[in-house]
């Protein structure tokens, strides 16, 4: 008899609730979804700042890198000017080793040697 009662005091509350409060209970549940759409923007947007400071991070390396590049640009632009200057302007060359010379100074006498590879001497 008493689990009766009780079923019948659930469904007598459930048909009230359902009859006499439906504004109440709409928005009870609208809250509920606004609550969870907020947490979830909030770890969607925790996300995204995370990634977007990887990705400052990861410009800066590609800056520095960037730069470097530059600086190693200029340093080899400088050689091959230097060499372009050379060839043109002063009609220089690279030596073959068979006409190359070393000067070898020993205590007061300066000798000159043909600097070949040994097997060719």
């Amino acid at each position: 008899m008493k689990d009766l009662q009780r079923k019948g005091l659930v469904c007598l509350i459930g048909s009230d609730l359902a009859k006499n409060a439906k504004m109440p209970l709409i928005l009870f549940f609208a809250v509920l979804v606004s609550a969870l759409l907020v947490v979830a923007n909030i770890q969607r947007t925790r996300l995204l700042i995370s990634e977007r400071e990887e990705l400052v991070l990861e410009r800066t390396a590609l800056d520095i890198e960037w730069r470097n590049l530059i600086l190693e640009e200029t340093a080899l632009g400088d050689q091959s000017r230097i060499e372009r200057i050379a060839i043109n302007k002063f009609k220089m060359r690279h030596v073959e080793p068979s006409k190359e010379y070393l000067v070898i100074k020993k205590r007061n006498v300066v000798e000159y040697q043909n600097q070949l590879p040994d097997q060719a001497r």
